[in-house]
């Protein structure tokens, strides 16, 4: 599978309460559970306006699907090519 970050539009999500959250992780849960293994949620970053996904997927296309079932939008979707990390400048 691939890694993809997915950029969310979502109003004011930063001021969003723990309940709000666990109720849009849970949509969110159900509907990875309908879409089956193709799809993989890791972690989301929440900001002032946005929230910053990490997904894997076989492809661009079951994220859309997941955006358009669940209701959140998937507003910019980036294929992750590599990672680098403060160790990388050590690496052989």
């Amino acid at each position: 599978m691939r890694k993809y970050i997915i950029e969310r539009d979502i109003p004011q999500v930063g001021t969003f309460e723990r309940e709000q959250l666990r109720a849009a992780a849970a949509k969110s849960n159900e509907v990875l559970r309908q879409l089956g293994s193709d799809i993989q949620w890791v972690e989301s970053y929440v900001a002032g306006d946005k929230t910053f996904c990490v997904y894997l997927a076989k492809d661009e296309e079951i994220i859309k699907k997941h955006a358009q079932i669940s209701g959140f939008p998937a507003t910019k979707i980036t294929e992750v090519r590599r990672m680098i990390d403060p160790t990388t400048e050590q690496a052989a």
